[in-house]
């Protein structure tokens, strides 16, 4: 069974132990650390401002937010800040890395251009962008039976526990392709192209960036865009959020409200040819690359507001794009009885569905879920990984904050929207 799904949630262990410092983007930080909390709570909702607490303290993550919406309210909207550095305060709306959160904002664009029936579900991503491989190699036969719902499914044959995923291999794309680094989205592309599938399209899930690399580039050819341009003005517009963008990699590009981001672990630059080591998080990899499956900016409380989308009450999308999104892939669900639909992690359970994701790089975790009684929350950290250990999988980041809403009995009725738009 998926990590991700719902049936294997367990608690957390070991939250007594503490971390040292990790390096960011102002070098190592100092022992003594103290909270601060910023944003605002419907009453009754402490416990989970005490889970997330847990959660940052046992691990040292600075910055870390949190959003809580109820049957389209917004009841809690916070943002919370664990370190010794005074000038460091998270809000409700400073902006993370999203990582693969961005994959349902991907997936809506490409279902907008569905239903204002530019674009099929059914088109060969051979038939309508560029894949033609490196000199010297030959693309895989199946390649035409890879389909637009196919790659949203991840159904589309990359398997990147047999083959390295080529959305990380900027260097050897370089190599291959004689051109010079930083590479762009279109080399990673080509590189690809090149690559034999692993397994025959439609037969087997197997999660690929490549894939919504491969979606990015065609919501750019069918809408005639760039494909952030068109996610902002079909996507995020018709909802009032304003303050997403794509992420940068280095530090100089840090956007207005962006938290700074962690990792024990440093790796050579994938902007230089020298591979001069860096901090992970700033440049061993290129977030610029990795917009439409991973690189997306945004705060918690912009998270949830867009995932009103499936709610039904925006007018991005109808009904049947939702409930195309959502439907049972070709494969039928996997062992643990849960499926991929676009851009999400879906089980069928009695009075509706849960749809969850998660989102991993380094220097950042995050996740979104939406419940079926009406509950949805997103976190951010600007964290994955520390000297204690400690998981930071989606399983283990939920399950305080599941035990919360299920001991919860009594909700408020506030909505904090209107602070924010």
């Amino acid at each position: 069974m998926s990590r991700r799904d719902f049936g294997r949630l367990l608690g957390v262990a070991g939250l007594g132990i503490a971390a040292p410092a990790l390096v960011g983007t102002r070098g190592a930080r100092a022992a003594t650390r103290t909270w601060r909390m910023s944003g605002s709570a419907g009453s009754g909702l402490g416990g989970f401002d005490t889970a997330m607490k847990t959660l940052m303290q046992a691990r040292n993550i600075p910055c870390g937010s949190l959003a809580v919406m109820r049957k389209g309210k917004l009841i809690l909207a916070r943002g919370y800040t664990w370190s010794d550095d005074a000038t460091l305060s998270v809000q409700p709306t400073s902006l993370f890395r999203l990582a693969s959160l961005s994959k349902a904002i991907t997936a809506t664009a490409v279902m907008r251009l569905v239903q204002d029936g530019a674009l099929s579900l059914s088109t060969p991503v051979t038939q309508l962008i560029d894949m033609t491989p490196p000199t010297g190699t030959t693309a895989d036969s199946r390649l035409d039976q890879v389909t637009v719902r196919r790659l949203l499914q991840h159904l589309g044959g990359w398997d990147r526990d047999i083959t390295p995923d080529p959305t990380y291999q900027d260097r050897k794309i370089a190599t291959t392709l004689s051109v010079p680094l930083p590479i762009g989205k279109a080399d990673m592309v080509k590189y690809g192209a090149g690559l034999k599938l692993d397994h025959d399209p439609g037969s087997t899930y197997a999660y690929s960036n490549y894939g919504y690399l491969l979606l990015g580039q065609i919501v750019e050819k069918v809408s005639g865009l760039p494909y952030a341009t068109y996610v902002q003005q079909k996507v995020f517009s018709p909802l009032g959020i304003t303050r997403n963008r794509p992420g940068r990699s280095l530090q100089s590009g840090q956007a207005p409200g962006e938290v700074p981001y962690y990792s024990q672990y440093t790796g050579p630059s994938v902007f230089d040819a020298a591979g001069t080591t860096v901090p992970a998080p700033y440049g061993s990899f290129n977030v610029e690359n990795r917009t439409a499956m991973g690189g997306w900016l945004s705060s918690a409380v912009d998270h949830v507001k867009f995932t009103q989308i499936f709610d039904l009450t925006t007018s991005v999308l109808t009904k049947a794009s939702v409930d195309a999104m959502f439907a049972k892939p070709e494969t039928g669900l996997n062992s643990g009885g849960s499926y991929y639909g676009f851009g999400w992690f879906v089980r069928d359970v009695t009075g509706g569905q849960n749809t969850w994701h998660d989102g991993s790089l380094q220097g950042t975790t995050t996740i979104v879920t939406r419940r079926y009684d009406g509950i949805t929350w997103a976190v951010l950290f600007d964290q994955r990984d520390d000297p204690s250990g400690l998981p930071y999988d989606y399983t283990t980041i939920s399950t305080p904050l599941h035990n919360v809403a299920n001991a919860t009995t009594t909700w408020p009725t506030t909505d904090l929207f209107s602070q924010y738009y």
